[in-house]
């Protein structure tokens, strides 16, 4: 790998992992050290099949459309790649092994030629925090002033702040995301009334990145049904969800998933709930196994939805269209048994939902 030159003030992100919780951060960090961000362009097919040649079979779909974002940024001529190792979030809360090897696995299969900015970040070690973790990425660019270094991670922590405000407005996640990168913050008023309401429980990895989800989001929103997901939620509701579903936190992740499904599944406000997860994914069918238990006890319906490079659209619409029909009779079953329905002007849900154009 080529030496670093100083003078290139330009970093490559790839638009995978941790991207899709921690941009707003690094937009804001980077930004205020005067280092410009190129990102790789959204997933496409190509991105899954560029990044499904380099590893073995069962490595996860996350991680295959990583490499293929890695391959993208190298082919648009950027030299520096920024590929973080978060090993640990908070001390014995750690991340899978493919997470916390990522810049070794990317080493090991990209043979191309690159610079990795590697840095490490480890709650559960001494001197491996946070400051540490931002120091060392700067170095990388000549940036060694610590009070510069902290005085552009305030910029990040004001940017993240503002994006995590819109999105528990529940505002969506595009919206939220790029009024956070002009500095703005708005709070929508949500007018639209739903007939239906479901949690989405996943990653950031899996749900915003429309080609691995198949814009889940629209295809349900298609449908009448609005969707909640861990964004909307605290630390502190998704810490309670934990503890209502007797789990203690482990994985980095746990909370966007067992902590998410935990509150939801308390929450009467919601029908059911839909997971969706990668196949080979060690640690969320742990989860998935915890929270499809759990929903039994609540007596909450559930949804377990599994993808990967192959997964089909026609037969994810089916299922997701016969589960918020089985939502939308059992909730009108319920209306029905209270008398509290004029049975002649039934509402019937969308489910007849073909998505005709913007086609993955």
């Amino acid at each position: 790998m080529k030496n670093l030159k100083n003078n290139d003030m330009t970093i490559g992100i790839p638009r995978g992992m941790s991207f899709y919780h921690n941009y707003p951060f690094y937009y804001g960090f980077f930004t205020d050290l005067g280092i410009k961000i190129v990102l790789s362009d959204i997933t496409t097919k190509q991105t899954m099949s560029d990044g499904s040649s380099l590893v073995v079979t069962e490595t996860c779909l996350p991680i295959k459309i990583y490499i293929g974002h890695v391959i993208n940024l190298i082919n648009k001529g950027i030299d520096k790649i920024f590929v973080p190792s978060i090993q640990s979030i908070a001390p014995k809360i750690y991340n899978c092994s493919k997470i916390r090897g990522l810049p070794d696995l990317v080493r090991n299969v990209v043979k191309k030629d690159f610079t990795m900015i590697e840095a490490t970040l480890d709650k559960s070690e001494k001197n491996q925090g946070i400051y540490e973790f931002l120091a060392e990425i700067a170095s990388q660019f000549g940036i060694t002033d610590m009070e510069k270094i902290k005085k552009a991670s305030k910029a990040g922590w004001r940017t993240y702040n503002n994006f995590h405000i819109m999105s528990k407005s529940g505002m969506s996640y595009k919206k939220a995301m790029n009024y956070a990168l002009q500095g703005k913050v708005f709070i929508e008023n949500q007018t639209r009334e739903f007939p239906i309401s479901i949690a989405l429980i996943s990653h950031g990895y899996n749900i915003f990145d429309e080609r691995a989800s198949m814009k889940i989001f629209d295809k349900l929103e298609a449908m009448d049904v609005r969707v909640y997901s861990s964004l909307q939620l605290s630390n502190e509701q998704m810490d309670d969800g934990l503890k209502s579903l007797g789990q203690e936190m482990y994985w980095a992740n746990e909370r966007e998933m067992t902590g998410a499904a935990g509150h939801y599944l308390k929450d009467n406000k919601i029908d059911g709930l839909i997971t969706l997860t990668a196949f080979g994914c060690g640690p969320d069918s742990l989860m998935v196994e915890k929270i499809t238990r759990q929903a039994k006890r609540f007596n909450k319906p559930l949804l377990n939805l599994t993808i990967d490079e192959q997964t089909g659209e026609a037969g994810f619409i089916t299922r997701l269209e016969a589960f918020v029909d089985m939502l939308f009779r059992k909730k009108r079953a319920k209306i029905i048994n209270k008398m509290e329905i004029n049975t002649e002007n039934t509402y019937i849900p969308n489910t007849n939902y073909i998505e005709t154009k913007n086609s993955l």
